[in-house]
């Protein structure tokens, strides 16, 4: 696995094409899954340590998502992505383990400075 690779799961294919671009574009290697369940198995073969995960997707959520992916990388930098923000999602974002929230409508360059910050604090832990 590259060090610069970041994970986009999310059940809209319109979203992960715009991640996919704008990510790329800055230089980062993507990986993409429609599913929980796909990223889950993306992520056997690939310890990528940066994610943005759609909140709402049919099967698995997010935050079960989450849950699952913080058991086995804790030190994972996790952000939730979702159209439909709410005080009780933040709630169960903090609680499942998320380190950050962004609703769609998202900022392209907001995500990407998100993800270069995401990978400085990976390799400040590193150093440690």
């Amino acid at each position: 696995m590259d060090q610069n690779t970041i994970l986009i799961v999310d059940d809209e294919k319109a979203v992960v094409s715009l991640m996919e671009q704008a990510f790329s574009r800055a230089g980062f290697e993507v990986r993409s899954a429609r599913s929980g369940e796909e990223a889950l198995e993306l992520l056997q073969q690939d310890r990528i340590q940066v994610m943005f995960l759609d909140l709402n997707m049919p099967g698995m959520d997010g935050i079960q998502l989450c849950k699952a992916i913080r058991k086995d990388m804790p030190m994972a930098v996790i952000f939730a992505v979702t159209g439909y923000a709410s005080l009780f999602e933040l709630s169960d974002c903090r609680e499942a383990g998320f380190d950050d929230y962004y609703k769609k409508p998202i900022n392209i360059k907001t995500l990407v400075k998100t993800a270069e910050n995401a990978f400085e604090k990976i390799n400040r832990w590193k150093k440690v």
